[in-house]
């Protein structure tokens, strides 16, 4: 049978898909900060827009004002389809506005409530959300992620969205708050990032994709101002990715002595 796919607005990431994120999947987008996570959101929704779909975005970690000027800087308009109401962007940071579409709490319940609400008004055109982030729902009390995440897939189901959900890893551990979306969601992309010969280089992981082939190696990507996010080539083969750490052969030499 075939796969109805919606695609990412990243033409080298949809080659990686081969084609497309599968339409209805809630796909969990994890890494550290400053990897491309919200970019390839943005990503995401303008392709639909392009498409003359409806979008909904709500944001977590940065304000709505934020996320239009980082559009713009790409060359996405959601400025304009934000005016002409073909896309609703949800504050959940700047909470002492008062308008429509801003969470008066930091809440999964009333998160959903307004999302269903948006879909509502956007009616059939819209195919598409994104949750940026979810992390921030359970900063408080990670041990609520698993059960939250579960939550949320279960409720959006029945909307007909395809879901982009990111997850921050911390930057002192290099984990998840909770390791929430990760069971639940239909995909997994990994964004990670490391310095080579003195350079920050990003790149990504498809780690999971359901009913999909999919490729399997880590690429480079790097973000171009008025661009946005393109993937560049698959990372070299590297001694240490193959070699088991220092301390882990001391001990290894250690206990066969």
């Amino acid at each position: 049978m075939e796969v109805r796919r919606l695609s990412t607005g990243i033409p080298g990431l949809d080659t990686l898909l081969k084609g497309g994120i599968p339409e209805g999947f809630f796909v969990a987008l994890a890494g550290l900060p400053g990897t491309g996570k919200t970019i390839t959101c943005l990503h995401f929704i303008w392709s639909g827009l392009k498409a003359g779909e409806s979008g909904i975005y709500l944001t977590s970690e940065e304000s709505r004002e934020s996320i239009l000027r980082q559009a713009a800087q790409f060359g996405m308009d959601f400025t304009g389809a934000l005016e002409s109401g073909r896309l609703i962007i949800i504050d959940a940071l700047m909470r002492e506005k008062e308008d429509k579409w801003t969470l008066r709490e930091l809440a999964v319940e009333e998160m959903l409530s307004r999302v269903i609400e948006a879909k509502k008004r956007l009616g059939r055109s819209a195919r598409r959300l994104v949750i940026d982030s979810m992390s921030a729902f359970w900063l408080r009390a990670p041990v609520k992620a698993r059960e939250e995440s579960y939550m949320v897939k279960r409720v959006l189901n029945k909307w007909g969205l395809t879901i982009m959900a990111t997850s921050q890893y911390a930057i002192t551990t290099g984990s998840a708050f909770g390791w929430g979306l990760e069971h639940i969601a239909d995909g997994i992309i990994h964004f990670k990032r490391r310095m080579i010969n003195g350079v920050l280089t990003r790149y990504i992981i498809i780690e999971k994709m359901r009913q999909t082939p999919h490729d399997l190696r880590a690429w480079e990507i790097k973000i171009e101002d008025g661009v946005g996010l393109v993937v560049v080539r698959p990372l070299a083969r590297r001694l240490e990715d193959e070699v088991l750490p220092e301390n882990v052969q001391k001990k290894i030499k250690m206990h066969s002595e």
